[in-house]
């Protein structure tokens, strides 16, 4: 069985690929593993990005609690920035600065379309091409 999104995975790390940062799936992301990894890394030897993947054909995105402390701690460990790469149906690929993510009552986490569009950063952004912080 394949795993639900990892074909969003595979073509966000081509992506980073063509944009000469090196870059893979990890191997057991997504709860396969007591340890917390994110669902990609990429890196230029400048910069580290770890990433939760997140893809959708409505308006909303529910992220548990638990992806997002896991990202916390890898990055902290690993010395990558943490971000939530976002794809709703029609729209590129989006990165969010955990900050910007809304918590909710059950104290988990939601990304809306709107959100991801308003404040989400590009692939150039989040590369340091044109990078620009939306707060």
């Amino acid at each position: 069985m394949v795993k639900k999104g990892s074909k969003e995975e595979r073509d966000l790390v081509q992506l980073f690929w063509t944009k000469g940062f090196a870059a893979m799936r990890a191997p057991a992301s997504g709860g396969a593993t007591k340890r917390p990894l994110p669902d990609v890394l990429a890196g230029n030897s400048k910069r580290y990005l770890a990433i939760e993947v997140k893809t959708t054909s409505k308006e909303l995105i529910y992220i548990d609690s638990s992806q997002i402390n896991g990202l916390y701690e890898f990055c902290e460990i690993f010395g990558a920035e943490p971000y939530v790469g976002v794809k709703f149906k029609h729209t590129k690929w989006l990165f969010l600065n955990i900050e910007l993510i809304t918590k909710t009552r059950s104290q988990n986490y939601k990304v809306e379309k709107n959100l991801a569009l308003e404040k989400g950063l590009d692939i150039d952004e989040i590369i340091g091409k044109d990078r620009q912080v939306k707060f």
